[in-house]
C-alpha cells in the first residue's frame, strides 16, 4: 500500500476509535427507554431512518429542549430545525449541557453540541449555553443547500462532522415528538 493510502486508512480509523472513545462515556448516560421502528413524520418530510432509540429525560434536559425550541423560534426557523437540532444534541450530550469530561472528552468538545471552543463554536462559556449553542449551531444549518428536505442524519452531519454521521437518525423520532409536544407551550 502507498504511503498516502496507508495514511489515509490509519486517519479514518484514527477518526473512528477517537468518537469511540468519546462516545462510551456518553452512551452510558443514554438510559433506552426501547428502541423500535420509526413512525410516520409530520407530512412533507421523510420518515425517520433506521431503528429509533429514545430516553426518559429529566426537568435538565427537559428545560434544554426547550431552550432548544426557543432559540429556534427566535432565529425565525420552522419546527423541521428544532427537530434536527434535538435529535442532534440527543446524539452529542444525550440533551445534557456537558462539561469537560476528563480522559473522556473529545478534545475540547463542550455543551449540547459537543461543539469546540479550538473549531471557532465559541467560548467554553458560550457553547455551554444552550441559546448561544443551539444559534451557532442553526447558524452553520442555514448553510446547507436544501437542509430543510435532506435527511436529518445528513443535515446534522453537515454541520457537525461527525465521526458517526449516521447516529443521528436514530433520534428523529423523539425529536420530533418533543418539538410536537413543546412547540407551542
Amino acid at each position: 500500500m502507498n504511503t498516502i493510502m496507508r495514511k489515509s486508512v490509519l486517519s479514518v480509523a484514527g477518526l473512528a476509535f477517537a468518537g469511540g472513545v468519546f462516545a462510551g462515556p456518553i452512551a452510558a448516560h443514554a438510559n433506552p427507554v426501547d428502541a423500535k421502528p420509526a413512525a410516520a413524520v409530520q407530512a412533507g418530510v421523510s420518515k425517520p431512518q433506521g431503528e429509533q432509540s429514545r430516553i426518559s429525560l429529566d426537568g435538565e434536559q427537559t428545560a434544554n429542549v426547550k431552550a432548544i425550541i426557543a432559540a429556534t423560534k427566535k432565529a425565525g426557523l420552522p419546527e423541521r430545525a428544532a427537530v434536527i437540532s434535538i435529535a442532534t444534541s440527543l446524539q452529542e450530550s444525550k440533551l445534557e449541557n456537558l462539561g469537560h469530561l476528563g480522559d473522556a472528552n473529545d478534545h475540547d468538545s463542550l455543551g449540547l453540541f459537543q461543539q469546540r471552543p479550538s473549531s471557532g463554536w465559541g467560548t467554553p462559556e458560550q457553547i455551554t449555553d444552550p441559546a448561544y449553542s443551539t444559534t451557532a449551531f442553526l447558524k452553520g444549518l442555514k448553510q446547507v443547500d436544501g437542509w430543510q428536505d435532506m435527511p436529518l442524519t445528513v443535515a446534522a452531519q453537515t454541520v457537525q462532522v461527525s465521526a458517526y454521521p449516521d447516529a443521528y437518525a436514530q433520534w428523529e423520532q423523539q425529536a420530533t415528538d418533543l418539538v410536537g409536544q413543546y412547540w407551542n407551550s
